[in-house]
């Protein structure tokens, strides 16, 4: 089976990519724009089956949630009808779903829309949080924790997360690939739900750091990730981020059911996967996007 992945060279793509024998991995970074259908069709052609892992957590220079998981998928989409593919695999987010006042969320249910009228076999994968090494979670709680003394709890009442392990996550798209799932859109969730806060607070433990932890308003996270997403080559938290951690993430919107016994996810989010998972160090003035603007204006230093 020859796999075409959109966003080959993101978290899931990329590891999805080292699963597979034979892929062909689509990105901006190789020079194809998910919205061009020309390119798409060509990088397409001999595929079995099409892998769309591509989306952006945050919007920026032009890539905005509308042109990335809408037009992006609208493409994909007639793309894969012109070369021939006999299925489609999307991964979109747990509680993606309309009418919610979220540019991502909604988006993302667009794209599922657009995948469901396709009139190609698909499977819709409506993934919760994923970890694994160079992901958004593990990653950015540890540099936070490495680099400041406290780190904050979203809201008073505690919401719940299922943390997939990208394994899991990878074994469930090859399956759906492989058309080992009936159902059409299944939701991938981890085999642990715990808070948020355990969550952050077994993260911090096993990164070694023990900072002091603060309840706050779910306003104020989302004042953070506006000022992060402003100040940050990649934000602390993105809004899209904030607004997932202010509903939890351990139940799909709307309901859609688990994947079969041996083929959902059944790795722990235990301290040996946490630690494969951790960063080198913490945050850094390479961090901020005005010190990389200002590095990128100098240029070479001359000895």
């Amino acid at each position: 089976m020859r796999v075409a992945i959109t966003g080959g060279t993101g978290f899931v793509g990329r590891n999805l990519a080292d699963r597979l024998d034979d892929a062909v991995v689509i990105s901006r970074r190789n020079g194809i724009e998910i919205t061009d259908v020309e390119a798409l069709s060509k990088a397409f052609e001999g595929c079995d089956a099409v892998a769309h892992c591509a989306g952006i957590n945050r919007e920026i220079d032009g890539q905005t949630f509308r042109r990335v998981h809408v037009d992006g998928t609208r493409a994909v989409v007639e793309a894969a009808r012109r070369a021939g593919v006999q299925r489609i695999v999307l991964v979109s987010f747990l509680r993606a779903r309309p009418d919610c006042g979220s540019g991502y969320h909604e988006s993302k249910w667009e794209a599922e829309e657009i995948v469901r009228a396709s009139g190609i076999p698909h499977t819709i994968l409506k993934s919760g949080m994923i970890y694994g090494p160079g992901d958004h979670m593990v990653d950015h709680v540890t540099k936070a924790v490495r680099t400041l003394p406290f780190f904050w709890t979203v809201g008073y009442r505690e919401r719940t997360a299922r943390p997939v392990p990208v394994e899991d996550a990878v074994d469930v798209l090859v399956a759906a690939l492989e058309g080992r799932i009936e159902e059409p859109t299944i939701a991938v969730m981890g085999v642990d739900e715990v808070t948020l806060g355990e969550a952050i607070r077994r993260i911090a433990r096993v990164a070694g750091r023990r900072p002091a932890f603060l309840p706050v308003p779910t306003w104020v996270v989302r004042a953070l990730a506006q000022a992060t997403e402003w100040t940050m080559v990649v934000p602390l938290v993105a809004k899209a981020q904030a607004r997932m951690l202010a509903e939890g993430v351990s139940e799909a919107a709307p309901f859609a059911p688990e994947a079969p016994i041996g083929i959902r996810p059944a790795r722990a989010f235990d301290d040996e996967r946490i630690r494969a998972a951790l960063p080198a160090g913490g945050f850094t003035l390479d961090d901020l996007r005005i010190i990389r603007r200002l590095r990128r204006t100098a240029g070479p230093r001359i000895a």
